[in-house]
């Protein structure tokens, strides 16, 4: 299989170059030229096994091909339950099990033991860089911490990520660094995009991406919706309908990529937080980002979502793309009420950007639709104490991965928004042996 940038201005290259580059040469987000039709009528394998026949057609070809089933053994060893809640059809896909509690895990998992696997021996060091709103580089730095012939670098919006989201980025050491930029999250994703297309500092250091940019992200993400979905249907006969909370879009896109393989995936809603770009395009509007607000979600600050380019691509249209999902917008008011009002009404404590997706499942229910619906929760909700405790009234207490990485020491190294400084910081944590 082909893949293609979505900018149109790269050559075509194979699944291995793809994961290696991580952005196109031209800026571009790369898209497998032809989206293949899944073969997986079998309830009850493991993810692990779902995962490595979803993937398949994809490696078709790749060095990795080989050994596609011991890495999504190795990726996805921790449980992703689907389980009811009290309401009639309505359901959570809890995909915080992972080492950092949150769904970013089981892309960065597979995506490292796919780069591991890419890595030839003796070849120089590869950085990755990855921006992050609040989970994702916890996720990656776990994922690649200590793995030969890796450094990580990680850029997060000083003060708009969570106390325990900040100390959980800056808590590795060794091969990882964690930089705080004055800035926003789409600051921080322009200052990778920028250096993963600076072709003068490509020559000197080795660059890799571990965003949502990034198939190896992506791509794996498919696996627990089509696992939840075949279940389902087992179980149920029927399809199940999924409300995702939505940032970067790659979540969603990932759900929307399984359903367009032929997996029994019904409607798609993305829950956006008070940056609206998503909503206000899916209504009818012109998509035109803008700069991230500081919310409650704040994981989903995002104010210019890279993923929607892929799925314009995939598209004919506006029309096109606006009939392949909905959206909607919920506000801080909305999501305290969701946290405050979910353990009676739904039987859990969610994080905020689970509220988020339960707010639009309660605005789906308040409309008359009684189909199953299932909310992805995205993060454990003791990731975010200082919001939710004082809402549900007592303690979350943290699962033991987590509160294993809260005791242990953390540190970031400020960084103004500056990319020449940034090249700098590269360029010297490369020097570094």
């Amino acid at each position: 299989m082909k893949f293609a940038s979505t900018r149109g201005g790269s050559p075509e290259v194979g699944i291995d170059d793809a994961l290696a580059a991580g952005l196109a040469p031209d800026g571009g987000l790369y898209v497998p030229l032809a989206i293949p039709e899944a073969h997986l009528d079998k309830a009850g394998a493991t993810l692990a096994d779902t995962a490595a026949a979803l993937l398949g057609p994809y490696f078709a070809g790749s060095r990795l091909e080989p050994q596609l089933a011991d890495m999504c053994r190795a990726a996805f060893d921790f449980p992703v339950p689907l389980r009811p809640l009290q309401g009639a059809g309505d359901y959570l896909l809890e995909l915080f099990h992972g080492p950092t509690a949150a769904f970013k895990d089981i892309g960065a998992r597979f995506l490292a033991e796919a780069l591991s696997r890419l890595r030839e021996s003796g070849a120089p060091p590869t950085t990755i860089l990855v921006a992050t709103s609040g989970d994702t580089g916890a996720a990656v730095g776990a994922a690649f911490h200590r793995r030969e012939g890796f450094r990580v670098v990680i850029l997060y919006p000083d003060g708009r990520v969570s106390p325990r989201q900040a100390h959980g980025l800056g808590c590795f050491g060794d091969n990882v660094q964690a930089l705080r930029v004055q800035g926003t999250f789409d600051d921080c994703q322009q200052l990778v995009k920028q250096a993963l297309t600076d072709a003068g500092l490509r020559e000197t250091i080795t660059l890799g991406s571990a965003n949502s940019i990034s198939l190896g992200r992506l791509l794996p993400q498919m696996a627990y919706y089509a696992h939840a979905s075949l279940q389902f249907r087992a179980d149920h006969g029927t399809s199940l309908n999924y409300v995702i909370p939505t940032g970067n879009l790659g979540n969603a896109l990932a759900a929307w990529l399984a359903r367009s393989m032929g997996l029994p995936i019904g409607d798609i809603v993305i829950a956006s937080n008070a940056n609206d770009v998503l909503p206000r395009y899916f209504a009818g509007g012109d998509y035109r980002p803008q700069a991230g607000k500081a919310t409650l979600a704040n994981a989903m600050d995002v104010g210019a979502p890279s993923n929607f380019e892929r799925l314009r691509w995939w598209h004919a249209d506006d029309a096109a793309v606006r009939a392949s999902m909905r959206a909607c917008s919920v506000d801080d008011g909305q999501i305290r009420a969701a946290i405050a009002g979910a353990p009676a009404r739904h039987g859990l404590v969610p994080c905020p950007h689970t509220a988020v997706a339960l707010h639009a499942l309660e605005r789906l229910r308040a409309q008359g639709d009684r189909r199953p619906w299932a909310v992805v929760a995205t993060a454990h909700p003791a990731k975010f104490e200082s919001v939710v405790e004082p809402l549900i009234g007592h303690e979350v207490k943290p699962p033991p991965a987590l509160a294993a990485a809260l005791a242990r020491a953390a540190t970031a190294t400020p960084l103004r928004l500056d990319y020449p400084a940034f090249r700098d910081c590269l360029l010297e944590s490369a020097a570094v042996p």
